[in-house]
């Protein structure tokens, strides 16, 4: 998405990504917070004090405190489910446990309890139930607490899931610890109403660019159910690098998979290792959306078979980050089998409704080429049964359902701008991904040492500072989708790499695709950020210690 880089920086990116980050790390800053601070305010934390800021909050009564006596209760509510037509059933209360499964395990080694779950009834301990208003939607949830118990309802087990992490965040950070603490452990009372703005609230991370393994991706994930992300976006082929085995082309992952930017071993997901990311993400409540992005940045595709290629040639892989000088061939009826093939196994593969096809900095595609080659595959994502998401230029030719993921900046011109506003006002719904406000590939300040800036500086506050709802003139409210924080890696190898460009930026973007317009406020925002510091301390995250920010001591 405009990520032209010249010679120089793609020396200075391949040398920073292949070595440990030049930055001190966050726990070396003699004003960073520590375990000692993360419990040693012995008062609750206040109901509104989490990221993303909850819809509605009424604060009562005394707090209630987790003990040794503390028990995690499941329960059921017999309620007609409105959206399938049915009554639960015991697969309801399964998915209710593993809620509770995970709660548990996020609790024990900190505080150090037993914190057993039980089916039995009971009026004290920490409950969980599916039921309660219709209103709460698939994602909301109803969190009261008072001196006797904790009580989490939703209608569907991602609510209960996103209502685990709020209480999460109103314990201490220290919590977070994967060793005993000494608490308390207590919890405001009151009650918390909470339901999204946005239905897609998502991340996008490159692997093509440089390859993160399972484990990276995994953590990652974490990160992101934290701050209640529903959707992670992977890209997954480009001209770096394929990263996902094709069983009908097998040389794509094989060959194409075998390098990355500078030059790396690179790497590719065999089947069995994408199944397992999908689960992981799914047992946490996201949505896995693939990406294979043509008919641009396909280099690493055009190397591994010469018959994709207009002239029969296969050109050398790539390991450089210029954009815009590959094409697959859009006349040549081989390229739509191709097509067909790659989406009919990814299609089989992802259980989550959409693909992305990408469509971007297609320089080398004509006009004319490019809304033919548009028009002949978004049915093919269609046939096997998906939605297409294509980056913005797709509004040239977009299909019906077909959604637009716009990446545009300050500086993107009014002619582009306004196709998709057109599009939307026809009916496309719009992922809002300004370069210059989500892309957490962006430098923070001219002194950051990781990332780029060919969209400028992204600070802190600039991430958060803006409203999806009127960003992009034109685009009526009801047409936006969502928001998504993309993540590319020509300068970044490793976790923590990663962790300090999305960390503190990510969860300004969460908030934004979550939380109520009308709670949206920079200087309440940042003091609520600074208190994610020591719980990141404890999580192990690395993180940009931004001066905006008024971390702890």
């Amino acid at each position: 998405m405009g990520r032209r880089l010249g010679p120089l920086l793609v020396l200075c990116a391949s040398l920073l990504a292949t070595t440990a980050l030049p930055a001190t790390p966050a726990t070396a800053d003699p004003e960073a917070g520590d375990a000692a601070t993360a419990h040693s305010d012995r008062r609750p934390r206040p109901l509104d004090q989490v990221i993303p800021a909850p819809a509605s909050v009424r604060e009562k009564g005394r707090p209630y405190t987790i003990t040794p006596r503390t028990v995690i209760r499941v329960h059921e509510e017999r309620t007609p489910d409105h959206r399938r037509g049915r009554q639960r059933g015991p697969g309801a209360t399964k998915d209710v446990r593993q809620v509770a499964e995970h709660l548990a395990e996020l609790l024990r080694p900190a505080t150090g309890y037993r914190l057993p779950i039980t089916t039995r009834p009971g009026r004290d301990g920490i409950q969980l139930r599916l039921g309660g208003h219709r209103g709460l939607g698939a994602e909301g949830y109803r969190l009261d607490v008072s001196e006797r118990a904790v009580r989490l309802g939703a209608r569907e087990p991602a609510g209960l899931f996103h209502g685990i992490q709020t209480l999460r965040q109103l314990l201490p950070a220290a919590v977070e610890a994967r060793d005993r603490q000494p608490g308390p452990w207590r919890i405001a009372g009151g009650t918390i109403t909470d339901t999204p703005r946005y239905a897609y609230r998502g991340a996008m991370l490159d692997v093509s660019r440089h390859f993160f393994p399972v484990p990276a991706v995994k953590r990652y994930i974490d990160q992101l159910a934290l701050y209640k992300i529903n959707t992670l976006h992977l890209h997954l082929s480009d001209d770096q690098g394929w990263r996902i085995a094709i069983d009908s082309w097998p040389r794509l992952a094989t060959y194409g998979g075998g390098t990355e930017v500078g030059g790396g071993p690179g790497g590719h997901y065999t089947k069995a290792d994408y199944r397992e990311i999908v689960r992981y993400a799914a047992a946490r409540h996201l949505t896995v959306v693939p990406e294979i992005d043509m008919p641009g940045h396909t280099n690493a595709a055009l190397a591994s078979y010469a018959e994709l290629n207009c002239d029969g040639i296969a050109p050398p892989r790539y390991t450089g980050t210029e954009v815009g000088f590959s094409s697959l061939c859009v006349p040549l009826e081989r390229t739509y089998d191709f097509v067909d093939d790659v989406i009919r196994e990814l299609a089989a593969l992802t259980p989550g409704p959409y693909i992305h096809i990408g469509g971007d900095e297609a320089h080398s595609t004509s006009h004319e080429d490019y809304v033919t080659f548009m028009r002949r595959v978004q049915p093919v994502v269609a046939k096997y049964g998906k939605k297409a998401i294509g980056w913005h230029q797709i509004t040239a030719a977009p299909a019906r359902g077909t959604v637009a993921q716009y990446w545009g900046y300050d500086r993107t011109g009014p002619q582009e701008r306004a196709q998709v506003a057109e599009a939307a006002q026809r009916g496309t719904k719009l992922v809002l991904s300004p370069a210059d406000r989500a892309y957490l590939d962006m430098k923070y300040d001219k002194d950051t040492p990781l990332g780029l800036s060919w969209a400028g500086y992204v600070s802190t506050r600039r991430a958060y500072d803006w409203d999806p709802a009127d960003y992009l003139s034109g685009v009526p409210e009801r047409a936006v989708l969502g928001v998504e924080a993309p993540l590319w890696s020509e300068t970044i190898a490793t976790s923590a790499q990663l962790e300090y460009l999305a960390f503190p930026r990510l969860p300004g973007v969460a908030e934004l695709g979550w939380s109520p317009a009308a709670t949206h406020d920079w200087d309440g925002y940042r003091e609520r950020l600074a208190q994610q510091g020591p719980r990141w301390e404890l999580m192990g995250v690395n993180h940009y210690r931004s001066p905006q920010v008024p971390w702890p001591r």
